[in-house]
């Protein structure tokens, strides 16, 4: 059996926001770099609540619309493969 791994000694600047606005995720945690350690708390949060705005999840409408552009984009490739076999066969 496989011992747990264990950090040992680790002195990290962490920053919790808990309203994430996402049905995904309940809380995202940031581990801070230490250049950065000496910053606000402020500047801290508002950073990583900007993170979070530009990594979320893709929403269903965007998955949704993916799946239709890919549905319409096989429709026209297989309307075009049979209007070539028509005129394949015309000739």
């Amino acid at each position: 059996m496989e011992e747990p791994i264990v950090i040992k000694g680790v002195n990290r600047q962490m920053i919790e926001v808990t309203q994430t606005d996402s049905p995904f995720y309940e809380r995202a945690l940031f581990v801070v770099k230490p250049e950065y350690a000496g910053e606000s708390y402020e500047a801290l949060h508002r950073e990583a609540i900007q993170v979070m705005e530009r990594l979320g999840a893709p929403s269903a409408f965007r998955r949704r619309n993916k799946a239709l552009f890919w549905g319409l984009r096989l429709g026209a490739a297989a309307l075009g493969g049979a209007g070539i076999a028509l005129l394949a066969v015309a000739l």
